[in-house]
């Protein structure tokens, strides 16, 4: 039996048998589908990447006001999207390592304050042009210029000097920082002609891909570029293009009739009956994304920590986990790093739901009537029966929460960062101190919950520069504590990425990073023919 199917499938991966006849003479056989699929994708995988086609993603995470400038990503799609055309120095691997790319290599002094960049020879821009280390310094300036909005600027502000050497990019930072070349992968230091600094939003990078079509809020295109200087690896299909799906029932119905090839976070709830799906994959990964409740921690009521203790012991975290996640991710404790980060501090004591200590804490906090909460269907897979569940959990203990369900096109340039109590994602970043860096020190633009304390902003520039591992592990417990304790976040659980691949489709990768493979499917999967 086993010879049998290895020459079935080897068949399949010359284009001499369909994948349905496979599965079907697999299933006479008596082989599991589990098993038959795994056989076929070694196969395929062995066989090599097929070019050609059009490589098709729907999408949620798609708005109107969105743009090409890397520097204001703020969801799903332009996210994908700047991964299609554009690359940054150097990108997350699977195994959480780094995967270098327009830097050949990097390396820091042994204070880790200064930092060598080589930059890769021979990469050209999609307008013909060579790369440069001008380019790379040049992008880092832009995205560290407070004028630029950028969502990196949290990281850069510890860049002290940048300057060209050669053929190499040198930073001297202000304080040590260990863990520099994993902050270069952030999606928004995506290289540019003279860094952007002209046209940010021209869509010109060095990507497998050349845009050809931006629709914001509708759809996305893009033509494999000839000149690609990794054509073998990445980049097989003639052309890709994304669709903006935000409902996640129509993006399901695209899936399963063959309109998308591939389509992100499938509602956790469904993926028993979309797995029954014929030629549909479901591809799930674990990792660093959480999906927070967000305070403001300057604004009435929200800056009475008595009040957001409350709103904390009020979340049943493991209720929610079972009714929104379906068991496809794990509890979270009020601070944005869970076990997937090396250092992480495992001995803080997990927050439970406890409607008497909330109860408590709401009346010391002098508050009285309803409080409002804002969401979405795009913040994230299940957010509105989120928000709903947590309504009902408060209710246990006295605390009337009032839910406005908000448009998703534009909850993420009119809700989120914008308004003191709204329901958000995050995917995680690759350390702690980026996370840290990006999103809670008092000067980070992407500070959602407005927590801005020296003391912890102190402790962040400690770590940073600590290379004692226990030492640094210490102070991270420590910041996790702070957070927890008196941040503005409530994270009921860590995510899975859940995504879906339709029939043909080859070539995935599991990364744990982000969602569709770290954003990264429509460049490294094809179609098998």
């Amino acid at each position: 039996m086993s010879n049998e199917l290895d020459f079935l499938s080897h068949r399949v991966a010359a284009g001499k048998l369909s994948r349905r006849d496979f599965l079907g003479r697999a299933a006479a056989l008596g082989v599991t589908a589990t098993i038959a699929n795994s056989l076929l994708s070694s196969a395929l995988r062995a066989a090599g990447p097929v070019r050609g086609g059009t490589l098709k993603a729907g999408i949620q995470g798609g708005e109107s006001t969105n743009s090409l400038d890397p520097a204001i990503n703020l969801s799903q799609v332009p996210f994908v999207f700047s991964k299609c055309w554009g690359e940054t120095l150097v990108d997350l691997a699977p195994d959480g390592g780094i995967e270098y790319l327009i830097a050949e290599e990097i390396g820091g002094s042994m204070d880790a304050k200064t930092w060598t960049m080589k930059i890769r020879k021979g990469i050209q821009f999609h307008d013909g042009k060579e790369v440069t280390p001008d380019d790379v310094v040049a992008t880092l300036k832009r995205h560290s210029d407070e004028k630029s909005k950028s969502g990196a600027l949290g990281i850069l502000k510890s860049i002290d000097t940048m300057k060209v050497d050669g053929g190499n990019v040198v930073v001297t930072l202000k304080d040590p920082n260990a863990d520099l070349p994993y902050l270069m992968a952030d999606y928004h230091l995506v290289i540019q002609p003279n860094g952007g600094m002209d046209k940010p939003d021209a869509g010109i990078g060095t990507g497998p891909y050349k845009v050809s079509d931006n629709e914001p809020g509708v759809r996305h295109g893009g033509e494999r570029f000839a000149n690609y200087w990794q054509p073998d690896k990445y980049g097989h299909a003639d052309q890709i293009e994304i669709i903006v799906i935000n409902d996640p029932t129509a993006r399901i119905a695209a899936l399963q009739g063959g309109q998308v090839n591939m389509i992100n976070r499938v509602e956790p709830k469904i993926v028993d009956l979309v797995k029954r799906q014929p030629g549909v994959t479901i591809r799930a990964a674990s990792g660093r994304g959480f999906y927070p409740f967000n305070m403001f921690c300057d604004t009435a009521p929200f800056d009475n920590n008595d009040l957001r203790m409350a709103l904390k012991l009020a979340m049943d975290r493991e209720e929610m986990l079972q009714k929104i996640l379906h068991g496809y991710g794990s509890v979270g404790n009020d601070m944005p790093v869970n076990a997937a980060y090396p250092l992480f501090p495992e001995d803080i004591e997990q927050r439970k739901f406890d409607p008497e200590k909330a109860a408590a804490a709401y009346k010391k906090s002098g508050h009285s009537g309803s409080i409002l909460l804002r969401t979405s269907d795009v913040a994230f897979p299940g957010a509105v029966d989120a928000a709903q569940l947590y309504q009902q959990s408060c209710a246990r203990a006295g605390i009337k929460i009032e839910i406005k369900r908000e448009p998703g096109d534009g909850y993420w340039s009119e809700v989120w960062n914008k308004q003191p109590f709204s329901l958000s994602f995050w995917a995680g970043r690759p350390t702690q101190d980026q996370m840290y860096s990006t999103a809670y020190l008092s000067t980070a633009d992407w500070n959602d919950t407005r927590f801005k304390r020296p003391d912890f902003d102190k402790m962040v520039i400690a770590a940073r520069g600590e290379l004692d591992q226990a030492k640094r592990k210490k102070i991270y417990r420590d910041m996790g504590e702070l957070m927890r304790d008196e941040g503005g976040l409530i994270v009921p659980f860590f995510n899975q990425f859940v995504d879906a691949t339709g029939e043909g489709v080859e070539g995935w990768v599991v990364n744990p990073a982000q969602e569709l493979s770290n954003g990264r499917a429509l460049v490294e999967c094809w179609l098998q023919s």
